[in-house]
């Protein structure tokens, strides 16, 4: 496991971090697939669309590995990207896309318990002793 500043990262938070970081890989496929099929018509909207979901999925990459190296400002990005993804899950529900629903919210809430976990919370907390 990484150690930083002589902090190891409890469980938890590694499992957490391991999740969001298969959740800015999958977010980042998205945005390949969908600049993958940019219509002539609708190319400023394809491009950017495309741009947004590669950024977005590189930076919870990137906030999951920091998490994972105990620094504490990558928390909240995460922690800002499960809620988002509890509300995206809440509008899946129903019908054929109910288990797109189900697995987003169990994802997003095991990622929140491992975020603020109190071992990860207090891996997480920056001293200045």
């Amino acid at each position: 496991m990484p150690e930083t500043e002589g902090r190891t990262p409890p469980a938890p938070l590694v499992v957490a971090a391991s999740l969001a970081a298969v959740e800015g890989l999958l977010v980042m496929a998205y945005g390949v697939l969908l600049a993958a099929d940019i219509h002539a018509d609708r190319a400023a909207m394809g491009v950017t669309s495309a741009l947004f979901f590669v950024l977005l999925g590189a930076v919870l990459v990137a906030c999951a590995w920091s998490v994972v190296h105990v620094r504490t400002w990558a928390r909240s990005p995460v922690v800002v990207t499960q809620v988002l993804a509890l509300g995206l899950a809440w509008n899946f529900l129903g019908g054929s896309t109910t288990w797109v629903s189900v697995v987003l919210a169990v994802v997003a809430v095991v990622v929140l318990a491992g975020l603020l976990h109190p071992a990860s919370v207090e891996a997480l907390t920056d001293r200045r002793d």
